[in-house]
């Protein structure tokens, strides 16, 4: 793993603890000393700076660094005999064309996992390039479940995952922190309303997907005639909640087009 930063510890927590690999199977590198430290206390695994012996590993490489870093750090490895070792790329609005070009030998996968996975409840899209086998999908797909469930699309759809699932978890926060301060303006104590607006969001998200019900089908079962959750849906409609939403994915959607041209 080359990037030991808040989402690569994510998947190397998760990885050990369900076992799908040993401590002593992962090598981390970081450019941070006390990241370093940190890694290796925690998780028992080998840690470095130099990226060149952890692109050397077996199996799988994967790069967890930030996008802005990714021309630097591909410079500083030489090419080696590893047409089968896996690169997973979880940096966002790098695209394959330029992930392949780095690593024109071996499979390259692309993923845009959400910040959730800190938690093991995140949702990844995954891309798979052109040297991609069975057998390397099934293998990414292992490593990328730790943290979540996983989802395949063609690259053209990547900016979209961006905009809907990789930015979504901030709209969700809004609209969390909008809810406690509508039940604030109501009249109830931060604290009590925080509390209720987190887990009827929570609580929502998991009735839809344990019961796999439409949305809509929900709406319409907690909306009675006259009553209290109509009227509070008729103001979100006049507000263009909806709208907002939809343009909301569709700018960020646009805004991870840019970056990745």
């Amino acid at each position: 793993m080359i990037g030991g930063g808040v989402m690569g510890e994510a998947l190397l927590s998760r990885l050990i603890a369900q076992s799908v690999y040993a401590p002593q199977e992962v090598i981390v590198s970081d450019p941070l000393p006390q990241r370093r430290e940190y890694l290796s206390e925690k998780y028992q695994v080998q840690v470095t700076s130099d990226n060149q012996a952890v692109a050397l590993a077996d199996r799988v490489l994967l790069l967890a660094i930030k996008p802005q870093v990714f021309d630097a750090v591909v410079a500083q490895l030489s090419a080696g005999d590893a047409k089968d070792q896996l690169v997973l790329s979880i940096l966002a609005g790098v695209p394959l064309r330029k992930l392949e070009a780095a690593f024109p030998q071996q499979p390259v996968i692309r993923a845009m996992p959400n910040t959730p996975a800190t938690v093991g409840a995140g949702i990844t899209a995954i891309a798979p390039g052109k040297l991609v086998t069975p057998s390397h999908l099934q293998q990414g797909q292992q490593i990328l479940q730790a943290v979540g469930d996983v989802v395949e699309v063609p690259e053209s759809m990547m900016d979209a995952v961006t905009g809907l699932s990789g930015s979504g978890p901030g709209y969700v926060a809004i609209a969390i922190e909008a809810l406690t301060d509508g039940g604030v303006a109501a009249g109830l104590p931060r604290a009590i309303a925080a509390k209720l607006a987190l887990n009827t969001v929570l609580g929502t998200a998991q009735l839809l997907k344990e019961t796999e019900m439409h949305p809509a089908e929900l709406k319409d079962r907690v909306t009675s005639p006259g009553g209290t959750t109509i009227a509070g849906i008729s103001q979100l409609e006049s507000a263009g909640f909806r709208s907002a939403l939809i343009e909301a994915v569709r700018k960020a959607a646009q805004r991870a087009q840019e970056l990745g041209s």
